[in-house]
């Protein structure tokens, strides 16, 4: 998981009882942040030097077994996904053009405006480590809440600066058969 849930809790603890040597010898915090550390460096060589980076979304289809695609969020959407070098990141994929809501409360949409924002966007974070061919993920937390905590292997492919990957079984479209392909380009 990284270094930051660790200094994360040691800060809050901190905040709350004073300096962390109130509640542990400087030794025992050293050797905390210490596993902290090495904890960070083991997740971080799973990432390759490759994926590292910020990722602007190209496209995101739904692929049927009879060929056809429909694009998720529509012609050009739009997303950002972000991976640091030790292994976490975050995504969010939005259709480019949404309604919003007639209100102008997120608390007082109608049945569709909801099922609309629903359906126009995905955002999840988690964890990433991959090989030559597969990307390991776990989402940590996802607006689709059936994804929390979820692991999973995608195939993948990286050429040059376009990065494409398959979803087994998409949020949306895996009753019918349908697998995603989402495909990113680097950002300079």
């Amino acid at each position: 998981m990284g270094r930051f849930p660790y200094v994360f809790l040691l800060s809050v603890l901190t905040l709350l009882h004073g300096s962390p040597c109130a509640l542990a010898t400087s030794s025992a915090y050293e050797l905390a942040v210490r596993r902290a550390d090495a904890a960070a460096d083991a997740t971080s060589s799973e990432v390759p030097a490759s994926l590292v980076g910020a990722w602007t979304l190209v496209r995101v289809d739904n692929v049927y077994p009879d060929g056809h695609r429909v694009a998720l969020y529509g012609p050009h959407p739009e997303g950002l996904w972000i991976i640091d070098a030790h292994g976490r990141y975050m995504m969010q994929m939005v259709r480019a053009t949404r309604t919003g809501f007639a209100a102008n409360d997120k608390s007082k949409g109608t049945a569709e405006e909801y099922r609309a924002a629903a359906l126009d966007s995905n955002a999840h974070y988690g964890q990433i480590r991959a090989d030559d061919t597969t990307l390991h993920t776990h989402i940590e937390h996802a607006s689709f809440p059936n994804w929390d905590g979820k692991s999973g292997g995608s195939a993948y492919t990286l050429k040059d600066d376009e990065l494409t990957y398959t979803v087994a079984k998409p949020s949306s479209g895996a009753a019918e058969g349908a697998h995603g392909e989402v495909e990113w380009r680097r950002l300079p």
